[in-house]
């Protein structure tokens, strides 16, 4: 069962990349996806195994690494994290798979493309199978591969080739922490088993060394450096700015990035540690003010952004500051029951994203929609499912994950925790209100297209809608059906030994018993941002102009993402791309070409021609230099014995 859950997709990604020609575009959609089915109902055969029935498992499959007192095993590790990552994301990729028939119906490449589908999906399920630090970074590494080859699939387009790249380098930073965090962890613990590290934790909780000359906690560095690289691979503040260029790849990648995988691996890697942050109180409290922050700009960006895509892309960069401030306060089955019922409701709003783009001859710009709803009335009710969902409506999945983050934050009691909560309902506000802005300015109001688009739109093929349907359920039902178990009476047992928090740290215990005030706050922003939203976009049309006129100043503040990609650039892609033009001009053309082989040429070149003058044709001229060269021998051989 672990190995039909974890490899269907391996094999899948090597059959239709190796064998695509031969097997055709069907052949590899339907390998593809059927052994995505496999995996799905082997994921959630272990989550009934593992979850509801306690038999966590790790099966070892040999000895990786063997060297002095490094010794790695590569083992696939179902305990109770593991499951539920397992079940996420092969649920959301076997859907993205089956909608990817439909939507990549008319592109030349569509073996390579569910090839790296396939391939994207195993890696992140050998990350979050991992039992040891090694095995986890080979996963770590291989998400980061495979999301650089779907995002810039389109290779023909430059903006594609541009956004890989980005998200590419922007990654390697945080995971050059993580790969420090795991040479601490080796250096401090002598092992990179997770369960023999964990083991060690108490022990280690008053070790101090030694880092670029100052004394530091040592559990404390580790805990910094592992953030950073969830930092990010889960685009939060400060390195995200890879996360809405991600948008140009095709529209079924940005589900798989942003909704279930890519994204989530710093959450489920911080859920991990779990052991570790809560030995690191100071650290928790950082990751809390990151995530927070997180959520508020990203939210505040959404405002103002066009793009039906790059809204999504920043309320999932938000979704995620929810749930790093919950791991924060030490709510770490809150984040996770987050992470869960986000994955449904935001590949939905992606998928559905895609159907109307599909619809819309491949328009994106949500200026130049409008009025559709009557020609595609299943996407516009899935839409609705899933901002309802975003929003924290309730009975919705988002209303219980959502919520119960913000009770936890504000059941810490700590100035870090109010912190959080009063953010926290701010951005849900936001949340609300732009979510409800693209639903409106999409499919409601007069048709702003072209008549040619507009007598073109029509609804998606059933291979597109199946999907949408399935994570609609998703949405709906999550929150609900599973509450209980991640975060309420059976939590316990649900979770087991794989989340550890010290008793005095269980915020998710103490949220349940908070007043009823900070129980209804999200509920009263969320209604309110859709009150506001509905005021602004279907009843006074010129309000949204008036406003980003008023406070323009501010407007292009957040138009412009609060100026981060400027930033960067300014005072990092600028002086690189400097320092090493002048490496290039004055360093290698100029010194080591000019010095080294095209000078060592360039001599070769002038002997060449000073000795073909030699060469005249006249025997005179070759008896002379025989001449002179017998004198110059024989003057040599009387020096050497007379002299």
């Amino acid at each position: 069962m672990e190995y039909i859950a974890v490899l269907s997709p391996l094999v899948g990604a090597l059959v239709a990349g190796l064998f695509g020609k031969q097997i055709g575009d069907k052949g590899a959609q339907f390998i593809t996806c059927g052994l995505m089915v496999a995996a799905s109902i082997a994921a959630v055969m272990l989550l009934r195994d593992v979850n509801f029935g306690g038999a966590p498992r790790t099966v070892e499959l040999f000895t990786w690494i063997s060297s002095g007192d490094l010794n790695v095993k590569w083992a696939l590790r179902f305990d109770q994290l593991s499951a539920v990552m397992g079940v996420v994301i092969t649920l959301v990729s076997t859907a993205v798979h089956i909608y990817s028939v439909g939507y990549m119906h008319h592109d030349p490449a569509q073996a390579r493309f569910m090839s790296y589908l396939s391939l994207f999906t195993f890696a992140m399920l050998m990350l979050v199978t991992a039992d040891n630090f090694v095995q986890l970074f080979f996963g770590w590494e291989g998400v980061g591969l495979a999301s650089y080859l779907l995002i810039g699939f389109w290779n023909q387009k430059d903006s594609a080739n541009a956004a890989a790249i980005k998200a590419f380098v922007m990654n390697r930073i945080g995971d050059f922490g993580l790969a420090l965090g795991i040479f601490a962890v080796f250096l401090t613990f002598g092992t990179l088993n997770f369960d023999a590290v964990f083991a060690q934790m108490a022990d280690k909780a008053d070790s101090y060394s030694e880092f670029l000359g100052y004394h530091v906690h040592t559990l404390s560095l580790i805990g910094i450096l592992l953030f950073i690289g969830a930092m990010g691979k889960s685009a939060q503040l400060g390195l995200h700015t890879w996360l809405p260029d991600a948008m140009e790849g095709p529209t079924p990648v940005s589900a798989l990035i942003h909704a279930a995988t890519m994204v989530t691996a710093g959450v489920f890697l911080v859920a991990r540690m779990s052991p570790l942050y809560e030995f690191t109180p100071e650290i928790r409290e950082f990751i809390a003010v990151i995530g927070a922050c997180t959520a508020f700009v990203a939210a505040s960006i959404a405002l103002t952004q066009f793009d039906i895509k790059r809204v999504i892309a920043y309320s999932t960069m938000s979704q995620l500051g929810y749930m790093f401030f919950a791991l924060g306060v030490s709510a770490y089955s809150a984040a996770m029951f987050h992470l869960f019922t986000h994955a449904f409701f935001k590949a939905l709003l992606f998928l559905g994203a895609g159907s109307v783009i599909h619809a819309m001859s491949d328009e994106q710009d949500m200026r130049k929609m409008g009025g559709i709803a009557k020609h595609i009335k299943f996407t516009y009710a899935m839409m609705w499912i899933g901002n309802l969902a975003l929003a924290g409506v309730p009975v919705f999945a988002g209303y219980y994950s959502k919520d119960m983050i913000l009770e936890s934050a504000f059941a810490a009691h700590s100035t870090v925790g109010t912190f959080a909560f009063w953010v926290g309902i701010a951005a849900a506000f936001m949340t609300a209100f732009y979510s409800w802005r693209l639903l409106f300015m999409t499919f409601h109001g007069k048709p702003r297209a072209s008549e040619k688009v507009m007598d073109h739109v029509h609804e998606s093929p059933v291979i597109m809608t199946v999907p949408l349907a399935f994570l609609a359920a998703g949405a709906v039902a999550a929150g609900m059906v599973f509450a209980p178990y991640f975060v309420g009476e059976m939590r316990g047992e649900f979770w087991g030994a794989a989340i550890q928090v010290f008793e005095e740290n269980d915020t998710v215990a103490h949220a349940h018993h908070v007043p009823q005030w900070v129980k209804l706050a999200p509920l009263v922003a969320g209604v309110s941002g859709i009150l506001l939203a509905f005021v602004f976009y279907m009843r006074a049309l010129h309000w949204p102009a008036a406003v980003a006129g008023c406070f323009s100043r501010l407007h292009a503040f957040l138009f412009n993402k609060w100026y981060f990609d400027e930033l960067y650039t300014k005072i990092g892609v600028k002086p690189s791309f400097s320092l090493g033009r002048f490496f290039w001009k004055k360093g290698d053309a100029a010194t080591i070409d000019r010095l080294g082989p095209d000078g060592v040429s360039a001599v070769i070149v002038k002997a060449s021609v000073k000795a073909r003058e030699l060469q005249s044709g006249y025997i005179y001229h070759y008896a002379f230099a025989m001449l002179i060269g017998v004198v110059a021998v024989v003057s040599l051989y009387i020096y050497k014995v007379f002299g």
